[in-house]
């Protein structure tokens, strides 16, 4: 009785914020009406290896984009919560580049419904790393953010530190994909202690958005090479040429 009349104490000082615009909501961590009517949140019909949304009606079984079609990818199955385009452009670079932590949250709930046909009882969770100087400049690593709140929605346990990335790449931004792939090469490695962690194991990479998929495909093949069972992998938002 007394944390209930606490909390709504709290609520009349701090009302609820939606997460994007800050209008008043009815409960913590949310969007607005109006805002949630302009997420692009992707449903229906998606590509099963990137998570792209594809034109026509769900059906029983497997659809693939044509890029998905024309390159191979070394992961078994994608998703993503959203395309990145307006809104969910925003939510990226709030968490990304404005310290807006709280976003995480409904990102995390967002990306479990998601997420959920790729979800095995021996999925570990492990996050795409950052290279040491850019986590010293940056301070914290979206996407092991973004991995901790999956793996509290889903029970499903995580590894921080999985992989290690052994080179600091600039920006892939404007590159080519073969241009990604290229500066890509032997970046990312399974961290030596965890090898035997993942021997035969699912293992579900977490990411911020999918561009290329360069760096997704670099970190899953890191996983497949050092034992690993099926790699799928899992982000906030999919960058598609029709956003």
């Amino acid at each position: 009785m007394l944390a209930e009349a606490f909390q709504t104490a709290v609520r009349l000082v701090y009302p609820a914020r939606c997460t994007l615009c800050g209008a008043v909501v009815d409960s913590d961590f949310g969007l607005c009406g109006p805002c949630w009517r302009d997420t692009p949140f992707i449903s229906g019909l998606v590509c099963d290896t990137c998570g792209v949304p594809l034109p026509g009606e769900a059906h029983v079984g497997v659809d693939h984009c044509d890029e998905c079609l024309r390159m191979a990818r070394p992961w078994a199955q994608g998703r993503a919560a959203m395309r990145y385009h307006e809104n969910g452009r925003k939510l990226i670079l709030m968490l990304k580049h404005g310290d807006r932590h709280d976003v995480v949250r409904p990102a995390a709930k967002w990306m479990a419904r998601a997420a959920q046909p790729l979800l095995r009882p021996d999925t570990l969770i492990a996050p795409i790393p950052l290279h040491w100087m850019r986590m010293l400049s940056r301070r914290f690593n979206q996407s092991a953010l973004l991995a901790q709140g999956l793996a509290r929605e889903t029970g499903l346990p995580w590894c921080p530190d999985l992989l290690t990335r052994l080179k600091r790449t600039q920006s892939l931004k404007g590159l080519s994909v073969e241009a990604r792939h290229a500066m890509l090469t032997d970046a990312i490695r399974v961290t030596a202690r965890h090898r035997g962690l993942i021997a035969g194991r699912s293992i579900l990479i977490v990411d911020d958005v999918m561009t290329s998929g360069a760096t997704l495909s670099v970190a899953a093949q890191a996983c497949i090479s050092a034992g690993s069972g099926d790699v799928s992998v899992v982000t906030l938002a999919r960058a598609a040429k029709d956003a």
